[in-house]
């Protein structure tokens, strides 16, 4: 009967510990999503947003403007769902939003509004008036500072305006977390100004890791690039593989996701590009076989997917279902669709 009761209390002491070494991690979603030409109704001064009135091209209403709203809050809401079924994103970067009016009546929408959603913009210089801006949940991402860095050009091109890069740093899950969001100029210009950016964006990088080195950087957009175009492997210095990743570096998981899976985010002439892309610091990473999960690091990514996205039928049949195509209005959504990571720690 002893010998029982000391198995028994050997059982006991066992499970107690095993109980003591169980770990809960918490898991936050951070998202990109270009919001492809979010324009309110109204004629802002010295923009030109005329194709998007109510008597320009697109015959832009009030209809159709909260018909848009309503679609880009759905998709919004439903990001990183996946794997947070009842929490969604807790940081959504998003480009092409035209200035804080659209961004308010965004956040009003009631799957965005149920969650307390808030966000942050500045307005910026392009001469379409579309803009960068950060969606936030304050239960899980407090900011504490923002700033619009603009994109210098050289003397010859001063006349150009385009968009600067909406940096908003703060405290995610207690963690020091600066994101910096994209719009990268368009494929219309040379690689040239694409690469101007991204070497702007590291300095940009590289001065808040110095003002802070335990600055944890996001960088995401839409940089109209894919990964290994010069602007985003060497300009910015975003890596393929993690093993590659140096102190001064960052990582990009897409790149193998588009060369070989195959996948991306927006289709021309029937082919893929993933112009859509977060990326990240070392610190953010678990390099060499760790698994130190007591700050925020990378666990997973994804191309965020819903068959409402693509068009079902007709000659662009599998593309995605845009606002507009032709000229004709669609009630879709976007020409691109967003990307997810999602970030986890360790809960005391």
């Amino acid at each position: 009967m002893k010998r029982m009761f000391m198995v028994m209390g050997l059982f006991v002491l066992l499970f107690t510990a095993a109980r003591a070494q169980e770990k809960k991690f918490g898991m936050y979603a951070v998202g990109f999503y270009n919001q492809e030409n979010l324009f309110d109704t109204i004629h802002d001064e010295g923009k030109n947003d005329f194709e998007y009135l109510p008597d320009g091209a697109m015959k832009w209403n009030g209809m159709k403007y909260f018909a848009k709203l309503k679609n880009m809050a759905t998709v919004l809401s439903e990001m990183g769902t996946d794997k947070l079924p009842n929490v969604g994103a807790s940081v959504i970067g998003v480009s092409e939003v035209e200035n804080s009016r659209v961004m308010q009546d965004l956040v009003e929408q009631p799957p965005l509004k149920a969650r307390g959603m808030k966000f942050v913009h500045i307005e910026g210089p392009d001469r379409r008036g579309v803009d960068c801006a950060l969606i936030y949940n304050p239960r899980f991402f407090t900011p504490e500072k923002s700033f619009l860095q603009p994109y210098i050009y050289e003397a010859k091109d001063s006349a150009y305006h385009t968009r600067g890069f909406l940096t908003v740093q703060g405290k995610l899950a207690g963690d020091d977390v600066a994101f910096i969001v994209c719009h990268w100029p368009s494929r219309a210009a040379v690689s040239y100004y694409r690469e101007r950016a991204g070497k702007q964006v590291r300095m940009l990088k590289d001065s808040i890791s110095k003002a802070n080195p335990g600055m944890k950087i996001i960088v995401m957009g839409d940089m109209n690039d894919d990964p290994f175009s010069p602007s985003m492997a060497k300009a910015l210095g975003a890596k393929r593989e993690m093993k590659d990743v140096g102190e001064s570096d960052l990582y990009n998981p897409w790149w193998n996701v588009l060369t070989k899976e195959g996948r991306g985010t927006l289709m021309y002439d029937g082919k893929w590009n993933l112009f859509d892309q977060i990326v990240m610091t070392p610190n953010l990473l678990n390099l060499d076989g760790k698994k130190d999960y007591s700050t925020l690091k990378f666990f997973k990514h994804e191309i965020f997917s819903r068959n409402y996205l693509f068009q079902t039928e007709g000659r662009y049949k599998g593309n995605t279902k845009r606002t507009h195509a032709g000229g004709v209005w669609l009630n879709g959504y976007s020409d691109h669709l967003p990307v997810v990571v999602y970030l986890v720690k360790e809960m005391k």
